[in-house]
């Protein structure tokens, strides 16, 4: 499962081969650690068997004779699991001699074929005694005399000496390298955290541009990024360049074709009222058209930059006061749910699809227009989308309203509902189509003043970028 967090994929990928090195490492060393306390204890059954055997000698009387002092109390403890025998060989008929701490006990040996002797003729074996402990066996066989009398020595020692020894130090090594894997994991992440701290400053300065707040990214960024951001100022500067350029040509097509339709306008006046009206009414229609295009063009040409931005309030209240003067017998009301809201787009966008909004809602309005703006969501489902901010923008009028069916009849392009009242039929074909330039959506209802009720759906900037 793939992250799309690097300090996640980082932190994860340390923190799991930390834990793995730091698991390896005390295998390994736990069991070095126990290899060398084997060879240790191995190494002390071997010298305290010699030194029973340089205690044991064979008596006058032809019998085994000798008290090993191995200086240890546990071989004088009984069923410690540390004991000594002294056993005769062949036709030596005596005695065997055993530790006080094995008592009348025996212990069981295997044969020489299972456990041969070494080159240094011993061998070593695990056995259990009778009391249940497991029990290390040093054995060796030792000619005492000229005679040839030889006797079988034996030292055992109890391995949970070992067993406890690598217990003590095992729990010690995992609680230091547990230890020492948390502070590793905290450093680690620290650091992780402060090598991307300059990821974030590249994304809070791409917020100030998308925000307006400036041109470029400003600041020195480490080797890694400071390529990207060089690549991102270019970007910036060359989608800065075809902006400009798309918009002097919009500017250009339009001053070209405004003098032709102004002498058509002209000369339209001078013809009889009936040819008259008809040349005027399509040429007005044909200037409703270009400047409808020209918009989408422009807004196309700089839909994607990240440099459009406009404040929403005194936009708005500047086309309110213009509506107050135009229609002074009427209402209008702006209600600003949260102030300083800001809007993704061209002012002129939004002051064309509004506008045109408002000219309606005058048009039909018996007293009030009411404009809200709030928050909103979009409906679609996409993450790309729904991660943006919205703004909800209302229009609403007290006038008759519209029927359902009405509504789709008037958001078809060129058609009026009302032909007695003045007007191309375009308008609201041209809200439409700003709004769905900017991804937006559109719709209409009745609303709660019992007239028509306008939605508009635009992008808007985050708190923060705003």
């Amino acid at each position: 499962m793939r992250s799309n967090s690097l300090t996640a994929r980082v932190l994860l990928l340390a923190s799991a081969w930390s834990a793995l090195a730091l698991v390896v490492i005390a295998v390994v060393i736990s069991t070095l650690y126990r290899q060398g306390v084997e060879r240790s204890f191995t190494d002390l059954l071997r010298a305290q068997l010699y030194n029973v055997i340089n205690s044991i000698t064979v008596s006058n009387e032809n019998t085994l004779a000798g008290s090993p002092q191995l200086g240890d109390l546990r071989f004088s403890q009984p069923d410690t699991g540390w004991y000594w025998v002294v056993e005769p060989l062949g036709n030596f008929q005596t005695a065997p001699l055993v530790s006080s701490s094995l008592g009348v006990s025996t212990l069981p040996v295997p044969s020489i074929l299972d456990v041969p002797f070494d080159n240094r003729y011993e061998r070593y074996y695990v056995v259990t005694d009778e009391a249940k402990n497991r029990v290390q066996v040093a054995e060796t066989e030792v000619v005492l005399d000229g005679e040839g009398r030889a006797a079988r020595f034996r030292v055992t020692g109890n391995l949970n000496v070992v067993e406890d020894d690598v217990s003590d130090f095992s729990n010690s090594l995992y609680l230091a390298l547990a230890v020492f894997g948390v502070g590793s994991l905290v450093v680690n992440g620290l650091a992780i955290l402060y090598s991307l701290r300059p990821l974030d400053r590249a994304r809070l300065a791409l917020g100030k541009i998308r925000g307006g707040e400036a041109e470029r990214l400003e600041g020195e960024f480490p080797s890694e990024i400071q390529p990207l951001a060089t690549e991102v100022n270019a970007l910036i500067e060359s989608n800065r360049r075809l902006v400009e350029r798309a918009r002097m040509q919009v500017g250009n097509l339009a001053h070209s074709l405004k003098t032709p339709i102004a002498v058509l306008l002209n000369e339209a006046r001078t013809l009889d009222s009936h040819h008259g009206d008809l040349v005027r009414g399509q040429v007005e229609a044909m200037q409703a058209q270009v400047q409808s295009y020209l918009s989408r063009a422009r807004i196309a040409a700089q839909r994607g930059s990240i440099l459009a931005r406009v404040e929403a309030e005194p936009a708005l209240e500047r086309l309110v006061r213009v509506m107050r003067r135009l229609n002074p017998e009427k209402t209008f009301e702006l209600d600003m749910q949260q102030p300083g809201m800001i809007l993704a787009m061209e002012q002129q966008d939004l002051e064309e699809a509004v506008g045109n909004l408002l000219e309606n809602a005058a048009r039909f309005a018996v007293t009030k227009v009411v404009i809200t703006v709030m928050r909103g969501s979009h409906p679609s489902s996409d993450p790309d989308v729904t991660r943006r901010s919205w703004v909800t923008l209302l229009v609403e009028d007290d006038g008759p309203g519209l029927e359902p069916e009405q509504i789709t009849e008037a958001m078809k392009r060129g058609r009026r509902l009302d032909e007695s009242r003045p007007g191309t039929g375009l308008g609201l074909s041209i809200v439409s189509e700003v709004v769905s330039e900017y991804h937006g959506t559109f719709a209409m209802s009745r609303g709660p003043l019992g007239g028509l009720k306008a939605e508009l759906l635009l992008p808007g900037l985050s708190k923060e970028l705003a």
